[in-house]
């Protein structure tokens, strides 16, 4: 049987151990990689079903930069590994399920160690489009923005979950609020970013870290905007974010928290863009 899902809030004893060890292993597997400037870091846990379509979605370039893709396996007790590797892809693999958050850590690692000049992230159940990722990827080109969020309010969503899509608007008020700065969705997988972003801002959260890396990155200075996107439905299977409530609960602890944080770290929070 697969062990469960990791949702706490704090991770587990044993993380760095087991992340070293899958970077260990990554480097054995790949001695000499090669990492253009835009690498893709996606997070997967049992997609063996989707992942290839997702994977063969990415082109080998996005906005004229050169793409690499890296898949960090989250433990999964499926052929996640084995179908990312025929796609393509770079994999590294967990040998334990430690928490989306943990996994998208190591591979921003394994990109900045790589000397990528950005990172995008997607989700491995085929919900975000490659093809929003060249207007993303324009701005940082063009240094416009720092870090963009691919905004489904912005743009249209195909889920049809009424509470999670009241608490997509629910948390981007709040964040909104607490920040002073414009957010539309705090909680979208698909965003773009400077790598020197993933190593200077503070993440610490094993599952729910789209809000941290966020609000981090708005107290740290750095220009956020976002661009229209259409979430789709998962390729398979169900959402992994578990019960409505209860995530709604973690998710708003870790804003407060984070905010908390930043606010005493940083004082008011800067100016961000809004292209």
């Amino acid at each position: 049987m697969a062990e469960p899902i990791r949702r706490s809030l704090r991770e587990a004893a044993d993380t760095r151990a087991v992340t070293e060890a899958a970077i260990r292993q990554f480097h054995s597997r790949y001695p000499e990689p090669r990492w253009e400037p835009l690498v893709i870091v996606i997070a997967a846990y049992n997609e063996e079903r989707g992942l290839g379509d997702v994977l063969d979605e990415i082109p080998s370039a996005i906005a004229g930069v050169a793409v690499t893709t890296v898949i960090v396996d989250d433990g999964s007790r499926d052929g996640t590994a084995e179908v990312a590797a025929a796609h393509g892809a770079l994999v590294c693999r967990l040998p334990a399920n430690r928490g989306h958050g943990v996994a998208l850590r190591v591979g921003y690692r394994l990109a900045r160690d790589g000397n990528a000049r950005y990172i995008a992230t997607l989700d491995a159940d085929g919900q975000w489009d490659p093809a929003d990722l060249p207007a993303m990827v324009k701005l940082l080109v063009d240094d416009q923005a720092d870090f963009i969020i691919g905004s489904r309010r912005l743009g249209a969503t195909d889920n049809t979950d009424r509470f999670r899509n009241t608490g997509v608007r629910f948390f981007a008020w709040l964040i909104s609020r607490l920040t002073s700065t414009r957010i539309t969705d705090s909680s979208s997988g698909l965003r773009a970013m400077r790598a020197e972003i993933t190593g200077t801002v503070r993440q610490t959260q094993p599952q729910y870290q789209t809000s941290e890396l966020l609000i981090g990155s708005i107290y740290a200075g750095y220009r956020i905007t976002e661009v229209p996107t259409v979430m789709r439905q998962r390729n398979f299977g169900e959402s992994r974010k578990g019960h409505n409530l209860l995530y709604g609960l973690r998710y708003a602890s870790v804003i407060t928290r984070t905010w908390l944080r930043e606010r005493r770290a940083h004082g008011k929070a800067s100016r961000t863009a809004e292209i």
